[in-house]
């Protein structure tokens, strides 16, 4: 099980720049749907990456679905190596992503987040036409499943606009 405060906050606290994407920014929306890791967008700078590999580092990343004893090295070059990588750490398992299918890269996403505390942390949220947007280019049965929800939750915020 995800201990969604603890990754939130050892990434806060590295002062990591990330933007939470996936299912917990559906929740954070209000979704009543579960999800079992965090999705994060992060921004690919070397002191990012260098910030990233600090925060994770104590909670010893590794690749998820990998078999146990492969080689894996926690590091800047391995992140600059890669792009989107999925692991798993002893607070649960996390999603880097450095581009997402339909949203592209950290930088681009920035403009479509909303300030979030979660946590005590205050984080950036992908707002939700663009979780929408994310989950219909992923195409996943799981995405498509939840667009109709999260279509419900702009439509209640949209007439609570007017």
């Amino acid at each position: 099980m995800t201990q969604l405060e603890q990754l939130l906050r050892a990434l806060h606290e590295a002062r990591v720049e990330f933007i939470v994407v996936g299912g917990v920014a559906a929740r954070a929306h209000g979704s009543s749907r579960l999800t079992d890791d965090l999705d994060i967008s992060y921004a690919r700078s070397p002191a990012n990456l260098a910030r990233l590999v600090e925060a994770l580092g104590p909670l010893n990343p590794y690749l998820r679905g990998a078999p146990p004893g492969l080689p894996f090295e926690w590091s800047v070059a391995t992140l600059r190596a890669g792009l989107n990588f999925t692991l798993t750490t002893s607070a649960g398992a996390i999603d880097l992503l450095g581009e997402i299918t339909g949203g592209g890269h950290y930088e681009e996403l920035l403009a479509h987040t909303l300030p979030i505390t979660i946590f005590g942390c205050d984080l950036q949220l992908l707002d939700l036409p663009w979780l929408v947007r994310v989950k219909r280019a992923a195409g996943r049965p799981k995405d498509l499943e939840v667009i109709a929800e999260l279509e419900a939750l702009q439509e209640e915020i949209d007439a609570q606009d007017t």
